[in-house]
């Protein structure tokens, strides 16, 4: 039969199993959407602006570990789209862009809403397609679904001219590639034996090992063997920002997040280690602070399916090059089981010792708030977040039990995420509760989504915490800056909660811990409607731990009422942080023995 390149490109997604596409129309893009007022097995979901679409396929691709697919037209709506894949690019997340272009014909003749796209997204994506016959459709997007999901995930675009979506070819289906043979392009999934055996008696020898597992793990869908191989040989665990559900943060093995604002004491444990065992890990910055004094007494195995990222950073002493979840398979048949012993005493000292700590004297802490949301939904919602104080809060505090429950923007940092992920991530898991945990500033960003969670009738939660300020840069001013707080004062936010029922959504405002306990009892009995929860919390407190930016174990900072607050009431003996004072006398000096000497 005959059909146009927009209804070829409909059947490709078809085959692909794509069930939802995030989009908005223009003109560039007509063609495709007139195919898709025919379609009924694809859920067009209309957005409000294009780069909510992005994001929304971004946390689609995270929750479930599929493809996320988003739609946008020409010119200004291609270029509305690229932060959205650069997010995707830093966290490795498969995602495939379709944008519309001007006519074949018109192409670099600056034509009305012309943009050079493929060209401007060269740096984000791990590929892209300028598609100029329709009969090239299904390869391209063959290609360009195989590329997005294999080796290490990315983003993938494909840009078609009008006129590609107007041409008609004949289509039998068996245009469709069944086996994508891409020469080159082969990524490499199966780890040299050699080397896999080289860190088996690595594991063997170490006295004093840690596994550092990254978003890779994730990827991988390695959370039952990186569980596994912690158990055997009873290492202690220390996952980034985006490896968070690697292994389940009930687990006792798990140390929680290290870095800038990691557990003290998982960054004690990888200071001082002999063996630094990276998982699906690149060494982000933010997680090594000084390189150079990172980790220095370690020899290094590292794990990643992205030969670009061995020694880019660190360079290990065993790499091996493969998928996470195929190599531990295989290292776990060559790994003896280990008992605990005095390592795993000295982390477990240094846990009791420097407990995460916030103060619980009846105000409204963003802390309290999310450990509430954990408690109150059995640790099981799918938490999505912004970026700033409230996202490392959340990384501390929120402990997830499973992969793909923890939804953020890691290497690009975007303020605005976190409400159109968390759409996205609803959209793939409408039976489960999904949390969006934003701020007064990163909500503004893209508040506009709430239109398209309250027409979908999305039973989204999204709770605001409004400190009325830029908070982490303001926390960058304090602490860097001698207190000159420049222009991140937002004391003149909107009205969340009429801006909420102004989309059609439910509002509260909240000003206590009983109260937002109360609001979030109501939130969740709501089945069909979204639920924005403004809660106005202490406007100056400041994330702690902290390792300044390019600095080291040793120049921690740390909340200044630990002892205080550690030997409260309800006092959290799970959690982990120590103050500055403890901290000039826990210098962690002697990387061969583990210990503490006091310093004058």
């Amino acid at each position: 039969m005959s059909l146009s390149g927009a209804q070829v490109m409909l059947e490709c997604l078809r085959r692909e199993g794509v069930a939802h596409v995030f989009g908005y129309p223009g003109g560039s893009v007509l063609p495709i959407y007139d195919a898709l007022y025919d379609c009924h097995d694809i859920m067009h979901v209309l957005v409000r602006h294009e780069q909510g679409a992005a994001h929304m396929a971004d946390g689609y691709a995270r929750a479930t570990g599929k493809v996320g697919v988003c739609l946008a037209t020409s010119g200004p709506g291609a270029t509305n789209l690229v932060t959205g894949i650069a997010n995707a690019y830093m966290d490795s997340i498969p995602m495939v862009a379709i944008t519309g272009q001007v006519r074949t014909t018109a192409i670099g003749k600056d034509a009305f809403q012309e943009a050079d796209i493929t060209g401007i997204t060269i740096p984000v994506t791990k590929h892209n397609f300028l598609v100029k016959d329709a009969a090239d459709l299904p390869r391209t997007f063959a290609e360009a679904f195989h590329v997005a999901r294999t080796g290490r995930p990315g983003p993938v675009l494909v840009d078609m001219p009008l006129d590609v979506s107007q041409q008609r070819i004949e289509w039998s289906g068996d245009q469709y590639p069944q086996k994508v043979d891409m020469p080159s392009y082969r990524p490499t999934t199966r780890g040299h034996e050699v080397q896999i055996k080289r860190a088996a008696a690595a594991i063997a020898q170490a006295a004093r090992p840690v596994l550092y597992v990254g978003g890779g793990a994730i990827s991988s869908g390695a959370q039952a063997e990186v569980t596994e191989l912690a158990e055997r040989t009873n290492i202690l665990v220390t996952t980034t920002l985006l490896g968070k559900g690697a292994i389940s943060e009930a687990h006792p093995l798990c140390m929680g997040m290290l870095g800038m604002h990691g557990t003290a004491y998982a960054n004690h444990a990888v200071h001082n280690c002999d063996l630094l065992i990276a998982i699906g890990a690149r060494f982000d910055d933010r997680v090594t602070g000084k390189v150079d004094r990172f980790a220095p007494g370690a020899r290094v195995i590292h794990i990643d399916i992205d030969p670009a990222e061995i020694g880019k950073v660190r360079q290990p002493e065993i790499p091996i090059v493969g998928d996470v979840k195929t190599v531990l398979q295989v290292l776990l048949k060559h790994v003896e089981p280990r008992p605990a012993g005095e390592w795993n005493e000295q982390i477990e000292e240094w846990r009791q010792r420097f407990p995460l700590v916030y103060p619980r004297d009846g105000g409204l802490y963003t802390e309290a708030i999310i450990e509430h949301i954990g408690e109150a939904t059995e640790w099981k919602a799918v938490m999505a977040t912004d970026v700033g104080q409230h996202q490392m809060w959340a990384a501390q505090y929120f402990r997830t039990r499973a992969p793909r429950q923890w939804i953020t923007s890691g290497g690009l940092g975007t303020m605005g995420y976190g409400l159109p992920a968390a759409i996205g991530a609803q959209f793939a898991r409408p039976d489960e509760r999904v949390v969006c945990l934003s701020g007064d500033g990163s909500f503004q960003m893209c508040t506009q989504e709430l239109m398209t969670a309250s027409i979908y009738g999305l039973p989204l939660i999204v709770c605001i915490s409004n400190n009325r300020s830029l908070g982490m840069v303001r926390q960058w001013q304090e602490m860097f800056y001698h207190e000159r707080y420049s222009h991140v004062d937002l004391e003149q936010s909107p009205d969340f909660v009429k801006l909420a029922e102004a989309y059609n959504c439910i509002g509260y405002r909240v000003t206590t811990l009983e109260e937002f306990r109360a609001a979030f009892s109501a939130a969740l009995e709501q089945t069909n409607r979204p639920v924005v929860i403004d809660c106005s919390v202490t406007g100056a407190e400041n994330v702690f731990p902290m390792i300044p930016s390019g600095q080291t174990v040793n120049e921690m900072r740390m909340h200044t009422r630990l002892e205080e607050l550690r030997s409260a009431p309800n006092a959290d003996p799970e959690g982990w942080s120590y103050d500055e004072e403890d901290q000039k006398l826990s210098q962690i000096v002697d990387a061969g023995h583990g210990g503490a000497r006091k310093e004058n």
